[in-house]
């Protein structure tokens, strides 16, 4: 099976030692994303909408990247720090699959990195 790092300019740089995404074979594992804005490393967060909107640009930059979409996700793992933003991350995150929603759990934390209030990961396959 190949193995293929995944890297675009059009997300953030990651701020640890991994990569945006790997994709193993057809399956593409994309990490956590948070809301760093890719051009200014600014983190947009003003409000969680916001926040989550951001999140949700940086996974498609990088499934792009891959030659894929959100049509093509299959697994979403939703990190949050507080569980009553849920209605609302749900919300918006739910704008970015308009049809048949790929499995997911959603799950509170203490504390994510830059103390971000919503951090979401995927897997895809082509």
């Amino acid at each position: 099976m190949s193995k293929q790092i995944i890297q675009t300019k059009e997300a953030p740089a990651p701020i640890g030692p991994y990569n945006q995404a790997i994709l193993a074979g057809n399956t593409l594992y994309v990490s956590g994303q948070i809301a760093l804005d890719a051009q200014s490393g600014e983190l947009i967060n003003e409000n969680i909408t916001e926040e989550t909107h951001q999140v949700m640009k940086n996974l498609e930059a990088i499934l792009s990247e891959a030659g894929l979409g959100f049509s093509d996700v299959v697994k979403c793992s939703i990190f949050v720090k507080d569980m009553g933003n849920f209605a609302t991350i749900n919300e918006a995150y739910g704008m970015y699959f308009k049809q048949d929603p790929p499995a997911r759990e959603t799950v509170e934390v203490a504390r994510l990195p830059k103390d971000v209030n919503v951090e979401i990961s995927c897997i895809a396959v082509k």
